[in-house]
Parts: structure tokens; C-alpha cells; sequence
């Protein structure tokens, strides 16, 4: 749902602050699913994720407008998640009262801080009184399944703030994190800032402290850490992302949306919102192709599997590439074994949980180029 209230300082996905187009986007995506819902051979959906943007800018009755127009053409797994991305902001009591009136039943919050400073840098809309208050709401509504970002090694924070920030999220009882290190993109407004000496750049070094600190001290209060930047409470992983990372089939629908139908071929959406709507309207699928080469699913199957705690499985690999990929994995994978930057459990390829900060880095190392 390509449509935000302000732009945040750091980034640089796709959305308009305009809302002018919005009753002819929801048109255009309902259009969508009718053309495309065939592409997904499983009728029975066990995820469904309203992403953005910012999904919580629509009306309860948006939601299940759109809900609904799914369900002409897919049945709901009975423990179906179905995920709302949401601001603080948002969340007031008229809104909640609405949501509860639909299928939603998970919230994934946009907290990125319960410090002020925090926030007032990366130009959210909420404060750290709204933070805090929207997820109690939120409970309030019955809904205890929820996630919240939480973005760390920001100039503007400290180690004691992070700390505070992750001491919030479990006095407010909440079951999932997904956390992530303040980086830098081209062309947003932090990229100018630090260009032009405003505040400081991030440092690594206190990102890596932070990020090291919070994995122990979430995992001492019962969370598991099953992904580089995700932490759930067992129940709690996040279904729909998961799937991402075990390479499952999913259709994205929308505005820059991307698509995989689970072995060789990925599509994404044109990510102009205008030009979006014109080719649905005239039953055209604004829809760029490619077919995935043995070494992007190489390469692909590797940077996912590392920075997870399922870690590659060689299985796969043995079955599905050519000896000569699974000799060159087998040669580069040699030393980081022999240096225990990389293990191996049950035939999975893994790296070590105190390495996990450079688990991307690691990976690339072991890309076909």
C-alpha cells in the first residue's frame, strides 16, 4: 500500500504522501488480484501480509474490502496469520475498534524508537508517548500477536538508550522484534545530512556492540533468535516472512511489488503509481519478468539460508545445481569451516550465532561472480 503520511529520513522505498489516487490504487490492486490469482497453484493461503508504505492509512473498511476481494478467489488455512504493517500514529481507538472487525489478526508496528531524539531524526510521525501507548492499545484490542521495529545505532542514541529501547519492549510484553541497524541509503534525506556534516554517520562499531547486546538479552527473556534482524517468542516467528527465507511461492500486489513462484522465476511491479493504475484499468499487468540463472538461485539460496538459524540446506543444493556449483561451494566453504566462521549441522550450512553481524559480508563471499 504505497501511501505514507511523511517521508522518513532514512528511506528510500517506494510511496507517495499524496492521497489523492487512493480509491483508484484500491481499485487497480482489487483489478490485480482478479488477473493474477491463478499464478499461486495452492488455493489455501497461510499468509497474507499487507505491507507499504503504510497500510494502516486505510479505513477498517478499506481493509476488509480488500480482505474480502481475496477470498472470492483463495480459502484461509485455519491458523491463517494475517499481518497489518502499521504506524504508532495510527492506532487510536476508533481505528483499533475498526480493525478488530476484520481478519487481522497481527500487528507489525513501526515503533523504531522509544526515545524522542530517535525519532524526531528520522522524521516519524509518532513520538515516544505514541509508541508506547499504541501498542497497550493495541492490546487492549486483543491483539497479542505483535511485532515491532526497532531500529538501532543511531547518532542520535547511545548504548544505555538501546538498552532502555529493548527494556520498553519487555515490560510491554511484546512477542516479536524485528530490529534493525540505521543505514545509510542514497538519495534520502540522511545520506544529505551527514554529507553536509550535520550529524555524525553511524558507527559500526557501536552498531555491532548493540546488536550483540540485544540478541542475548532477548534471548534470555525467552525469545528465539531465527533470523539475523528477527526475534520471536516460540509461537511468535513471523509465518509469512519465514516463508520468504525457505524460498516458498508468493504473489506481491501492488505498486513495486515483487513475486516468486518457488524455483525459477521472479516478477516485480512497475513502481509508479500513476502509470500502475492506467495498465490495470485497461487490464494490462504492470509486470516486469526474469528467469532466475543457476547462479542467482545459487547466490540467492545462500545470502537467505546464512542469515538464518535453518542455515542452506545442502540437500538442496546436492539436488538442485550442477556438480560443478557444488564443487566450487565445497572449495570456498573449506577454510571458513576450518576457521569456524561456517558450520555444518545435519548436512545445513550455518554460521555460528557470534558471527552473525557479518553474516552478509560471509555471504558474498561464497557468491558465483
Amino acid at each position: 500500500m504505497p501511501f505514507c503520511k511523511q517521508k522518513c529520513s532514512y528511506c528510500n522505498f517506494h510511496f507517495s504522501t499524496s492521497f489523492s489516487l487512493k480509491d483508484e490504487m484500491l481499485s487497480a490492486i482489487k483489478k490485480e488480484i482478479q488477473l493474477r490469482h491463478n499464478e499461486l497453484e495452492n488455493k489455501t493461503l497461510k499468509s497474507l501480509y499487507f505491507g507499504g508504505g503504510t497500510p494502516s492509512v486505510l479505513s477498517g473498511d478499506e481493509i476488509k474490502s480488500l480482505i474480502d476481494e481475496i477470498q472470492k478467489y483463495f480459502s484461509f488455512d485455519e491458523n491463517i496469520e494475517i499481518t497489518l504493517e502499521s504506524n504508532p500514529d495510527d492506532l487510536n481507538k476508533n481505528f483499533l475498534k475498526e480493525l478488530s472487525q476484520t481478519e487481522i489478526n497481527r500487528l507489525s508496528i513501526g515503533t523504531q524508537s522509544f526515545y524522542d531524539e530517535d525519532l524526531k531524526l528520522m522524521n516519524r510521525a509518532h513520538n515516544a508517548s505514541e509508541a508506547e501507548s499504541s501498542i497497550k492499545r493495541a492490546q487492549d484490542f486483543g491483539l497479542v500477536n505483535i511485532s515491532v521495529d526497532l531500529i538501532y545505532g543511531s547518532p542520535t542514541s547511545n548504548f544505555e538508550i538501546w538498552k532502555d529501547n529493548l527494556n520498553k519492549t519487555i515490560e510491554l510484553q511484546v512477542p516479536h522484534v524485528s530490529s534493525y541497524a540505521l543505514t545509510v541509503e542514497p538519495k534520502t534525506a540522511l545520506e544529505k545530512w551527514i554529507e553536509n556534516g550535520k550529524i555524525r554517520s553511524p558507527e559500526e562499531t557501536e552498531q555491532n556492540q548493540e546488536f550483540y547486546y540485544m540478541k542475548d538479552f532477548l534471548k534470555d527473556n525467552g525469545f528465539d533468535h531465527y533470523e539475523i534482524s528477527n526475534f520471536g517468542k516460540p509461537g511468535f516467528h513471523s509465518k509469512h516472512n519465514s516463508a520468504y527465507w525457505k524460498s516458498e511461492p508468493y504473489l506481491g500486489i501492488g505498486p513495486s511489488a515483487h513475486s516468486y513462484n518457488g524455483s525459477f522465476e521472479r516478477s516485480w511491479n512497475i513502481a509508479n503509481n500513476p502509470i500502475y493504475i492506467k495498465n490495470l484499468n485497461q487490464n494490462i499487468l504492470p509486470i516486469e519478468k526474469e528467469i532466475l540463472t543457476e547462479k542467482d538461485r545459487f547466490n540467492e539460496m545462500i545470502m537467505i539460508g546464512l542469515r538464518t538459524i535453518w542455515g542452506v540446506d545442502l540437500n538442496r543444493i546436492n539436488q538442485n545445481f550442477s556438480s560443478e556449483v557444488i564443487d566450487y561451494l565445497n572449495q570456498e566453504i573449506k577454510s571458513k569451516i576450518e576457521s569456524e566462521i561456517l558450520i555444518i549441522e545435519n548436512n545445513y550450512l550455518k554460521i555460528p550465532e557470534k558471527h552473525w553481524f557479518l553474516a552478509d559480508g560471509i555471504a558474498s563471499d561464497l557468491f558465483i561472480v
